[in-house]
């Protein structure tokens, strides 16, 4: 793969980890850092980071948790080409590692082994619903292809084992779907909204919840994203510059 004109390097958590990526069409935002920053895996714990891209969601929570080993899958090779030499970079390829596979490949190693939590940062849009980007990349990561919500969640489950913590970023508005296939799955939900301004609508959410479990849901306060002035609110400030986790409250 040849980067040099059409990679950037960049950075995320205050510089503690540094990404390269695609110049143009898929770019890190801040979704894959909230993600990890919700998962709650404890030192020397596996997880499974679903849609990895170039390996942000699992890079920074394994800067954030010692120990913590992080396999990641994506359906592009070139992302995951890319995710692995971020690990390498980042001095962490001991305890990531990625590979390309479709989850729809009940063959794939991350389900010979379930994981002690799974964190999944899926394409957003359903087929059909917007014109897809003219760049490839982008389009796979935005809008969804053979595998769909359901399959996405099916996929979660698999890779995690009994007991273990499923975390999804989503769309807000398609909560209602993500919480109907999660819930004949997973109980102790906890939905996190996140607002992108006091007083503004949630237009993203954080879901987590424990596989084969039977415990009430909890609705967290909403997240507030951005002051009135643009920056990111002092919480976010925490979790993106500083490395802070997100506590979601999950059922034991």
């Amino acid at each position: 793969m040849n980067d040099a004109p059409s990679t950037t390097l960049d950075s995320v958590l205050g510089g503690r980890v540094t990404l390269h990526q695609p110049a143009v069409g898929y770019r890190v935002a801040i979704d894959p850092i909230l993600l990890a920053a919700a998962c709650p895996a404890e030192p020397g714990e596996r997880v499974a980071d679903l849609g990895c891209g170039v390996g942000t969601a699992a890079l920074c929570l394994a800067r954030r948790v010692a120990d913590v080993q992080c396999a990641g899958i994506d359906l592009q090779p070139d992302l995951a080409e890319l995710a692995n030499r971020n690990a390498q970079e980042n001095a962490l390829a001991d305890r990531v590692n990625f590979i390309a596979g479709d989850i729809l490949d009940r063959m794939l190693p991350i389900y010979a082994r379930p994981a002690d939590h799974v964190m999944v940062n899926p394409p957003y849009l359903k087929r059909g619903a917007a014109t897809p980007s003219e760049n490839p990349i982008k389009a796979l990561a935005n809008i969804e292809g053979d595998a769909d919500l359901a399959a996405w969640v099916a996929a979660a489950a698999k890779a995690t084992r009994p007991g273990g913590t499923i975390t999804f970023i989503h769309r807000a508005d398609r909560l209602p779907e993500l919480l109907a296939l999660l819930g004949g799955r997973c109980g102790g939900i906890a939905i996190l909204p996140l607002h992108p301004k006091a007083g503004a609508a949630a237009h993203r959410a954080i879901v987590t919840g424990r596989l084969d479990q039977r415990l009430p849901a909890i609705l967290l306060p909403g997240l507030i994203v951005h002051e009135a002035d643009g920056s990111f609110s002092p919480t976010l400030q925490q979790i993106l510059r500083d490395g802070a986790a997100l506590p979601m409250i999950v059922g034991a």
